[in-house]
Formats: structure tokens, sequence, C-alpha cells
């Protein structure tokens, strides 16, 4: 059907799948999502609590027994410094669905000084906040509540009649289902064929990178062929790239079943991790394909995250995005697309491309800045709004000046998202911290003048 008959898969080593064999493939939960059998996190509820000042000896025990007595079984219970009040405690459990939760919330809340809802069932419980991870590992809960799994494609993908093919799919998507956080990346044989088709895609796109490429992505990329294995006949493994933009800029890949919503992929870019495809598109078609692929991530995306000012400005979008309401995610989704993806920004008075989207497509790269579609400057309110095919080339591009700017006006957009708090990522122990008292704040401001007071000094190292 192809032109050429196909040749056979080569077996992959045992040792490949993190358990040392084959894992069963997940099951397809109500709505559409693959999930652990037994831990359905999207049903979950997170309730954050702190005691009243003269209520601590004990209390703990107290606040279980609410639960007890209202049948809500917890998934997690965590306890730890408070960091709303000095000398104080703060508690977070996981609550499983079922029981009186709602009259156990209601008995808590008038025995607490501090409490918060945070929920994946937002939408049919007011007042609570949509569930978002709070540590890095909390990456592990959703990174398989994906929508399509392994050998599961639409009739009209290249690979859709090809049972070699979605074979080697599924392969590839164990291997991300299995995989948690602080695991290395499983290596990757790939065969003599998806070599071939990488290889087609590599040489294409690396004819157009000096002229159309913005200079960040050519700047990098030399350094990706010397550290991580860019050649024309060499697939490069997941796990050096991710080592590599880990030193250049504490991003980090992440393998992934599957494509994920808009909030769970965003929330990932918050703790500087990108979930990345790890299977490459068929080889009928080398220079098309309908989803992301490896091509597209480790071309399009990894230069670009290795670049400082490039990785604030992805992480930016993804802390927007922890809590915010429904309608913001969607408006967030829209502007990391006409950016991240199919971003176009000014440089020495020429027009480059940084979007990933078209620095892994032959044709697109070359339509974009051919004069043909339609130029608009880059306004997060407005970009916000536009609507875009995803089958087609656009008809309208976004250009920002620099990434700079581009950052600078996603934290003004970012401030009006309504949130009755901040959010901020502590590097330190890759965690997210709500911000929402005072004395939070006058914490956060202590450390900004100690950073400070180390700034000028080396300023004044500098003068002398």
């Amino acid at each position: 059907m192809y032109g050429q008959p196909i040749p056979k898969v080569q077996r992959e080593p045992i040792d490949s799948f993190p358990n040392g064999s084959p894992p069963d493939k997940p099951k397809l939960m109500e709505g559409g999502n693959y999930i652990k059998e037994g831990r359905d996190s999207a049903k979950s509820t997170c309730l954050i609590f702190s005691p009243k000042a003269e209520d601590k000896v004990g209390c703990l025990g107290k606040f279980l027994q609410l639960f007890t007595e209202h049948h809500v079984n917890l998934l997690h219970i965590e306890s730890r410094s408070s960091l709303r009040q000095a000398n104080g405690y703060e508690f977070m459990v996981e609550c499983a669905p079922g029981g009186d939760l709602g009259i156990a919330v209601e008995a808590l809340k008038s025995q607490c000084n501090y409490f918060s809802i945070i929920s994946r069932n937002h939408k049919d419980n007011i007042g609570t906040v949509p569930w978002f991870p709070r540590r890095i590992r909390d990456l592990d809960k959703f990174a398989n509540q994906i929508l399509t799994y392994g050998a599961e494609l639409d009739a009209d993908h290249p690979g859709f009649t090809d049972p070699v093919y979605r074979a080697r799919r599924k392969y590839f998507a164990d291997i991300a289902y299995h995989y948690k956080h602080g695991h290395p990346i499983p290596r990757v044989e790939y065969t003599k064929e998806e070599i071939a088709t990488w290889g087609v895609v590599f040489r294409k796109l690396t004819e157009l990178y000096p002229n159309y490429a913005c200079r960040e992505h050519n700047h990098v990329f030399p350094l990706l062929i010397e550290n991580c294995g860019y050649r024309e006949d060499n697939i490069p493994q997941l796990e050096d790239i991710s080592n590599f933009l880990k030193d250049c800029t504490g991003f980090t890949l992440r393998p992934v079943a599957g494509l994920l919503s808009s909030r769970d992929f965003l929330a990932g870019l918050a703790f500087r991790v990108f979930h990345s495809t790890q299977y490459i598109r068929h080889s009928s078609k080398p220079l098309y394909t309908p989803e992301p692929d490896v091509c597209h991530e480790v071309l399009g995306h990894v230069p670009m995250l290795a670049d400082p000012a490039f990785a604030q400005f992805s992480q930016v979008i993804g802390l927007a995005s922890l809590g915010a309401p429904d309608e913001y995610i969607e408006k967030l989704a829209t502007c990391f697309w006409f950016t991240v993806e199919y971003g176009i920004c000014r440089q020495q008075g020429e027009l480059k491309v940084y979007g990933a989207g078209l620095l892994s497509s032959f044709g697109e790269l070359e339509y974009a800045l051919s004069g043909k579609p339609e130029l608009r400057p880059f306004d997060p309110a407005k970009t916000a709004l536009q609507k875009y095919p995803i089958t087609e080339y656009q008809p309208v591009y976004f250009v920002a000046e620099d990434f700079e700017d581009g950052k600078e006006k996603m934290l003004k957009f970012a401030q009006t998202i309504p949130r009755k708090f901040g959010v901020r990522y502590d590097p330190y122990t890759q965690s997210i911290s709500i911000i929402d008292s005072k004395y939070q704040i006058e914490e956060l401001v202590t450390n900004v003048n100690q950073e400070m007071e180390i700034l000028m000094d080396a300023l004044k190292k500098l003068k002398n």
C-alpha cells in the first residue's frame, strides 16, 4: 500500500520497560481518560487547612475523626509548618470520592484558621479551586489521563492500516504510561525505518534553519548536535536531551503516552517540565504528522527550551494556568498555540520563527514568512480570542518584538485571571506555593531584599 515492504520491527530488550516486562494496557474510564485502576485522581478533592492558634495540641487527630464520622476515605495525609503564620502548622489531605464530604468540609471549616478546597470537580462544587499540582511529583497523578493510547489511531492517520506501526506506537505509549518522576527516561532502540524517516525530516529542516529560525534556536542547535547526538542517522534519546535542558534552564522532559488536556499540559510548564512524545511519524509521509511526534518535540521545542528567556516565558504561561477558571485555560492555551507553537518574532528588522509547530514543519516554515498569511502584533488579550485550524496552515500569525516583551505582556495578562491567590514556584523544593496571606508576602519581600543586597554587593565589586 505504501509503495515498498515495511521491514519487521526489531524486538526491544526486555529491560526497556521500567518493571522488567511489557505492561498491560491501562483501563479506559468513563469520560475517555485512561488512568490507573483504583486510582482516579480526577475525582479526588484536596483540602488544605490550618488549626486556630489556640487549638494546636492533638488537633490533627480531632480533624481526622471528622472524616471517619462522615465516612470519607483519605488517600493522602500531609503535615508541615504553616506558610501563612509564624510557628503554625498546616495540613493537606486528599479525599477519595464518596461519603458525606460536604458535611465534613463544613464541620472542618468552623474549626480552622485557614481553609482551601482544590478539586477536579470544580464545575460541580461552587467555591472550590480547580485542582493543580503542588509538587513536581504530583505530575504523576495526571500524566496518564490522556485522550488516546498507543495503537488507537484515527481512520485518516497514515499508520491506521499498518499493524507494525500500531504495535510500535503502543510500545512507546507503554513506556510513558509507566514512567514516574525521578526515574531516567527509558532509552529506545529505534528501527532502521524510523531512523530513515527522521533523516528525511532532519535534512529538510536543517537546510532552512539558518535563514528562517530565530537567533536563539540557531545558537542552541549546534550544542544539541555536540551534546545530545542530533544527527541525520540518529534519533536522540529523551533522557540525554532532558539532562542537557536541565543544565541550561532547569527544564526537563517527561514522556507522555498521548494527548493531555490543556490544563494538565500547561501545569507541567509551571514546574519547567515539558511532556514529550517519543514515537515518530509514519514512514509513508515523513514530512507530515497529524499529532506531535519526536521530530516535532526535539527539533521544534527543545532548542527553544534551552534558551533562558524563552524557558521563563513558557513557565509564565504555566504558572498563570494554575487554579485558573476553565475559560482562562482556553485563553492561555490559545496564547500558547500562537507563541510556543506558531510564534514569529522580529530580530534586527527581520522576521524569524520561534514556534515549534513551524520549526518542525518544512512546508509551513517557509509559508509563515512568505508574506501570504496575515501577521498581527502579539497581544495576549486579543490573541487569546483568535480561532485557529489544527489540520492546515495558519491564516494568521502573531509577531512578538522579543521574548522579554512577550513575557511582560503575559505577566500582565495573567494578572487579569480571577484567582483569589497568587502562585510562586520554589526551585529549591520544586513545589508551588499558594500566596494568599500577608505573612507570606512579607517573607517573600524579605527574601527579595536579601537577594538585592547580594546583587548590589556584586555590582560594587565590579566597579572597583
